[in-house]
């Protein structure tokens, strides 16, 4: 087949998996009619999650045959390195690359970069790409999926149109009184990180980390892929023993001292995109965002008429009103963001974190999100921890602490928010 390269532009109202299947069942729309006869392979983070559970269920190791690591324990930008391995090694035609640098450091991604432009020589590319800045450089064809319906369009369409800055009218909603409320935590310091060392299996992670987390305080936690990032967070909410036996105090208590995980996880709420993925229930988006008050999956019991005056007021806050009726999982993924950005903002938590909220959105749609971030930290006492990779032009954080990987473990350091991004 002649190599062609083909970038397709998403947004959230593309039927995006039901394209790939069909290009990789070799019936492809009529636009990419060069790939039918072809035999092309996935570069995606959802294929990266099939073989780590075939790992976990059946001890079969794949993509990690020749090393003694697990697939779950490597960053996400050595899982991709050894997708990319697997996958050339498999002689396909050509790869379609779901949104290929979500989740990776601008390094990882660099290097990615100059991989693919190299095995575009011999490798026909379809990216489907969300955020404009991604597009790779050696693409000349263009497309839009727009639902399910694929359309050729000129370079300028889809490069020109900055994307949309929309912004939120009115004010958050106060929080219940759920005694949740950051206001009535005593203590000023909601988080602090003394000294703290961590090691898998010999090889150190995290080296003497001192981090104080003020209630109220805007963070943003940058790093590279493996620095440490996601096992501070997990020490923070309890789902890592390694917490045990350090210095770290979580809302004024020493980590171990008797404090149980679901206390922690009370007075935190949490949203990574995964989590839309997980909320597969057809709920209505009325009870999906109340149910973010009883910490449940969907609402099983009936809301109290405060309950339901506070989501309407957050969903008129998000110009989600008029769909309150519909089903949750008939929503566009920016709807869904947006929605369980709210869910877990709706109760006030003492501690708010974001781990790569905006991963997989498009350029409207994160600006969209990033905003109403902004505006909650700015109009409530909520302390909020946002870790992403990709710059976030509008996004801002009062701190921001940057996790630096050395040999013997990450330090950290709080640089100025006006500083470089790295």
């Amino acid at each position: 087949m002649n190599i062609e390269h083909w970038a397709v532009f998403l947004d959230n109202t593309s039927q995006k998996s039901q394209l790939i299947t069909s290009i990789l069942k070799g019936t492809p729309p009529k636009i990419l009619q060069g790939f039918q006869a072809a035999k092309g392979a996935l570069f995606s983070k959802l294929a990266i999650e099939r073989y780590i559970d075939e790992e976990d269920r059946h001890d079969t190791k794949i993509l990690t045959a020749d090393t003694d690591q697990a697939l779950r324990s490597m960053s996400s930008g050595e899982q991709k390195k050894a997708l990319l391995k697997y996958i050339l090694s498999s002689d396909c035609d050509f790869i379609v690359l779901d949104n290929p640098f979500d989740n990776l450091d601008t390094d990882t991604q660099a290097h990615l970069k100059m991989q693919l432009e190299t095995v575009s020589k011999q490798v026909g590319m379809i990216q489907l790409i969300s955020r404009k800045s991604d597009l790779l450089s050696f693409i000349d064809n263009f497309a839009r999926l727009k639902g399910d319906q694929l359309v050729v369009v000129g370079e300028k369409e889809v490069l020109s149109n900055s994307p949309t800055k929309e912004r939120f009218t009115g004010q958050i909603p106060l929080a219940l009184n759920s005694g949740l409320n950051s206001l009535e935590i005593d203590h000023d310091v909601l988080i602090e990180l003394k000294s703290v060392n961590v090691s898998y299996m010999d090889k150190p992670v995290l080296k003497d980390i001192n981090w104080s987390i003020k209630k109220g305080d805007f963070w943003e936690l940058r790093g590279k892929n493996g620095s440490g990032k996601t096992t501070i967070l997990s020490m923070i909410t309890g789902e890592n023993p390694k917490g045990y036996g350090q210095d770290l105090y979580i809302f004024g208590q020493k980590k171990g001292s008797g404090e149980s995980v679901w206390d922690i996880k009370k007075k935190i709420g949490y949203f990574t995109p995964s989590m839309t993925d997980k909320f597969t229930g057809y709920h209505s988006v009325e009870h999906m965002l109340i149910s973010g008050l009883n910490d449940s999956i969907g609402l099983y019991i009936r809301p109290t008429e405060v309950q339901l005056r506070t989501a309407e007021q957050w969903l008129q806050l998000i110009d989600l009103w008029h769909v309150k009726d519909a089903l949750y999982h008939d929503l566009s993924m920016g709807q869904k963001r947006l929605v369980m950005c709210a869910r877990a903002m709706i109760k006030h938590p003492p501690l708010l974190i974001f781990d790569e909220p905006t991963a997989g959105l498009d350029d409207a749609s994160a600006a969209l999100f990033v905003a109403l971030v902004n505006k909650f930290a700015k109009e409530s006492q909520t302390t909020i921890i946002f870790v992403s990779h990709r710059k976030e032009p509008d996004l801002r954080p009062d701190h921001i602490y940057h996790l630096e990987m050395k040999e013997i473990g990450s330090s950290g350091k709080v640089v100025p928010v006006a500083g470089q991004y790295i």
